[in-house]
């Protein structure tokens, strides 16, 4: 199986964004960046260089201080903003911890008004995604933490979104784990074609899992380099432990330390 092929069209496009903070913490300046329809793109960066910021700028959960953010293929409402399509996976899984595992992926769609009688096929293909719909009456303490991600990204896939945003989900949880939900998300993109922005400080995750890394500098944060990762796939066990891989993760491993020397110049 092959990648659905990204469109080329830009779906969210990032104009000279900066964010300054109340305390006078400048987390972001002057960045530009475009996302293609259909990518997978990894925001690779050192700790506090913004990656999260820009992330929520996306989403509309924080507002740049200066610069824009267009989506210019997503439906606009009667004032002109964008409706975005989106969905956001945190670091943490935020679960509610009195609901059940159902209850839990019904809530983004409940807070819209739909019954949790009308949210069962939505809610129970997301949960089938992720492989978990065995455990839909299971509670968020019966669920490894693994499980407990997959419940958190199934939440986002249930509103069926055109846009995943997904800020360093799998940073937490041991390696072996990390490789299968690596594995697993891969397996969603490539089936369904979503666009995914996926912040990262691994320079192997990155690899792994995108078509491009966008290498930020520290702060303040904005985009050093880039760098196509146009690796076939699927992607597994033998591209992990191929050349090619490796240099790959050389490539990266270098912009990220001239990354972190950036300021050095500044």
């Amino acid at each position: 199986m092959n990648a659905v092929a990204p469109s080329g069209k830009p779906i969210v496009r990032l104009e000279h964004v900066s964010k300054t903070f109340s305390n006078g913490t400048i987390a972001l300046k002057d960045m530009s960046l475009t996302i293609g329809e259909g990518e997978f793109v990894s925001l690779l960066g050192p700790s506090g260089c913004g990656k999260s910021t820009a992330l929520r700028i996306m989403a509309g959960l924080g507002d740049a201080s200066t610069g824009r953010v267009e989506w210019p293929t997503m439906p606009h409402d009667a004032s002109g903003k964008p409706e975005r399509e989106i969905g956001f996976v945190f670091q943490e899984p935020t679960l509610m911890p009195w609901a059940t595992v159902y209850k839990n992926v019904w809530l983004p769609l409940r807070l819209h008004g739909v019954s949790k009688a009308a949210a069962r096929e939505r809610v129970m293909s997301a949960l089938e995604m992720v492989g978990l719909d065995k455990f839909a009456d299971s509670y968020p303490r019966e669920l490894s933490g693994g499980m407990k991600m997959r419940v958190s990204i199934a939440r986002a896939l249930v509103t069926r979104p055109r846009v995943l945003l997904m800020d360093e989900p799998f940073a937490a949880l041991d390696e072996i784990t990390r490789q299968k939900l690596n594995d697993d998300l891969l397996r969603l993109w490539e089936q369904f074609g979503w666009t995914v922005v996926f912040v990262t400080h691994s320079v192997f995750e990155s690899v792994y899992l995108s078509s491009r890394i966008v290498v930020m500098a520290a702060r303040p944060g904005r985009v050093i380099d880039e760098m196509e990762v146009d690796a076939p796939h699927p992607r597994g066990v033998a591209f992990r432990t191929s050349l090619e891989y490796g240099e790959f993760c050389r490539r990266a491993s270098q912009s990220l330390l001239s990354a972190i020397g950036a300021n050095d110049h500044l």
